[in-house]
Parts: C-alpha cells; sequence; structure tokens
C-alpha cells in the first residue's frame, strides 16, 4: 500500500514541469515580484509557486488577474509581461513542458 496521498482540492494544482513557459511567465506577472527587485532563480521559482497557490492551484484564475492588470494598466503590460516570460524561460530552462 502506497503511502502516497491521494488528489485532492488543497494538493491537485498542476505541477510546475507540466506548465508551459507561457503558462508560467502569466502566473509570474500577478506575483509580487518586480524586475527592478532582479529576482534569482530561487526566488522567481517561489514567487511562481506561491502565487500559483494562491490562486487556488488554479492557472485560470491568475490568468484572470494578469487580464485585469492589462484592463487596468495597458501602459505597463507588454514589458511586465516580456519581462517574466524572459525571466520564466532563464529560470526554468530545460524544465518546461512542450507549448
Amino acid at each position: 500500500m502506497s503511502n502516497t496521498p491521494l488528489p485532492s482540492p488543497t494538493n491537485a494544482s498542476p505541477t510546475i514541469p507540466s506548465l508551459t513557459a507561457s503558462e508560467l511567465a502569466e502566473i509570474l506577472f500577478c506575483s509580487g515580484l518586480q524586475e527592478s527587485d532582479r529576482p534569482s532563480a530561487e526566488q522567481v521559482r517561489a514567487a511562481i509557486e506561491a502565487r500559483l497557490g494562491a490562486c487556488g492551484g488554479d492557472r485560470h484564475a491568475c490568468l484572470a488577474v494578469v487580464a485585469q492588470e492589462a484592463g487596468d494598466h495597458p501602459e505597463t503590460y507588454l514589458a511586465r509581461m516580456r519581462w517574466a516570460l524572459t525571466t520564466v524561460s532563464e529560470t526554468y530552462r530545460g524544465d518546461l513542458a512542450a507549448a
């Protein structure tokens, strides 16, 4: 008999390796981490994991935040998303799911 926990609403979220770079960038986008913080890879990973957890493990909930921010601040959306995509690509090099 295995001691592996069964999926439940609290631990059934997607695993980071199963997410694409775009999905991870969306999650990073809606985190509190800023480009000016010059975050380390560990800080980026921690921010993504924390934000995904805050969204209840539902990346679509994070996407709703991205959409809201894009509407509220269109002048900064492009630069922040570009930063998020670049940062995720650098942080998860070789660990990402195919798009």
